[in-house]
């Protein structure tokens, strides 16, 4: 059979080019389709977007070449503070701080804002060689015992032995594979956004737990921090609706005054929060990966922490059968990854979505027995260092790139 590529990705955003870098060095031939202009992509202007990268996620960015290209722009978050409260009340007596001195391998994770890591994926495919169709839209896609076949817009046809879904929560692969998702609303929107504030942050994130819905303050380089704040639907429709002056005013009694003045510094952006998990992460000569395969509410910043999960997991699965003379897109090398990453997914799933649950709602009972949730697990050194070790995606079963070994 003749293919176009071994593997053809489809999706350009973060987790299909992280995907193809970990696929380009062992000797599996790939094809990238990104639906953007590469120029679009590239484009490097600060908007205020970022990503918390967990200790584990920085080795799969390593271990694919990306981390040096990006690490002098990142930020290490040296402690985590999760404490619950009212907007203009300040925080509750009792919370939960994580210190990364408490575990050996160094920071629990960095921040990193999109404008340096998505050129840096772009330079490093163009780099690596590795195959790019932008501005290409994928319409219709087929499946037989020898391989997978996809149809752009543009009409051309491409031939692949497996076809990966990067392409997000609305995932037009899965969609035409006939998978479903199972999931429902929350009811609240995801307002971000990038403050500039007076006083340093000292590498130290915020996780303030308010009724409507939680406030993350993740530090930046500089006097800097991205600010993901979850509101009611109606009420945050309301509050990005206002000019910036008015937005400050609402954020300011939420943010607290221990950063000192704040000033906005970006665009502003709002985002329905539901939670959206594949019914399969596999179909016939099909994987889903990332968005495609899971959105899960923000709260414990770990959406594109799972992406690389599944990137790692699903690079090694492949490379191992190849080199074991398997077909990469059998029905059991699939399983694999399947069964290897769709456990861990719903434990997350339903983690994130209980921590909200409890912690959205100003019920007194609820109230007293989460706050006392945190101060046990802060006064108990092994319990905390286990969470940390947990924020850090130091636990399961991980993939190789994860443990800082090649695949």
């Amino acid at each position: 059979m003749k293919y176009d590529a071994d593997i053809l990705i489809v999706g350009g955003g973060l987790n299909g080019p992280a995907l193809a870098l970990a696929l380009a060095g062992t000797g599996q031939s790939v094809v990238v389709v990104d639906a953007l202009p590469k120029d679009t992509r590239a484009e490097a202007g600060f908007d205020g977007r970022s990503y918390a990268l967990a200790l584990a996620s920085i080795r799969v960015l390593d271990g694919i070449g990306l981390w040096p290209r990006v690490a002098e722009h990142a930020q290490p978050m040296l402690k985590i503070v999760a404490s619950d409260g009212r907007a203009g009340e300040g925080a509750a007596p009792f919370f939960l701080q994580f210190d990364h001195a408490e575990i050996e391998e160094g920071p629990m994770g960095h921040m990193l804002e999109d404008r340096h890591l998505r050129p840096a994926l772009i330079d490093a495919m163009d780099a690596a060689g590795i195959t790019q169709l932008s501005g290409e839209t994928v319409v219709a896609q087929s499946a037989d015992a020898h391989g997978a076949t996809v149809q752009l817009a543009s009409g051309r046809r491409l031939r692949a032995r497996l076809v990966v879904g990067c392409d997000g929560r609305d995932s037009g692969t899965a969609t035409r594979a006939g998978i479903r998702r199972t999931g429902w609303d929350y009811g609240q929107t995801g307002l971000v956004c990038a403050v500039e504030h007076a006083l340093p942050h000292e590498g130290v994130a915020h996780q303030f737990f308010m009724p409507p819905g939680p406030l993350a303050i993740l530090p930046l380089p500089g006097n800097r921090s991205s600010i993901v704040w979850s509101e009611t639907t109606a009420r945050a429709a309301e509050i990005h609706a206002m000019d910036d002056a008015a937005y400050l005013d609402v954020l300011r009694p939420r943010f607290g005054s221990f950063l000192g003045e704040i000033a906005l510094a970006g665009k502003r952006y709002a985002y329905p929060l539901r939670l959206s998990v594949a019914n399969r992460f596999i179909g016939p000569r099909l994987a889903l990966v990332g968005d495609a395969a899971h959105g899960l509410h923000p709260i414990a910043g770990q959406g594109f922490n799972l992406g690389l999960r599944d990137i790692a997991a699903l690079a090694e699965v492949v490379t191992e059968a190849a080199r074991r003379g398997e077909d990469i897109a059998s029905p059991l090398v699939l399983e694999r990854y399947q069964q290897w990453r769709r456990f861990d997914t719903m434990l997350m799933a339903v983690g994130t979505d209980g921590v909200n649950r409890l912690f959205s709602n100003d019920n007194p009972v609820l109230r007293g027995i989460r706050d006392l949730g945190l101060g046990v697990v802060g006064a108990l050194p092994g319990l905390r260092r286990a969470c940390i070790r947990e924020a850090a995606g130091l636990t399961g079963d991980m993939p190789r790139l994860m443990r800082g070994l090649p695949i």
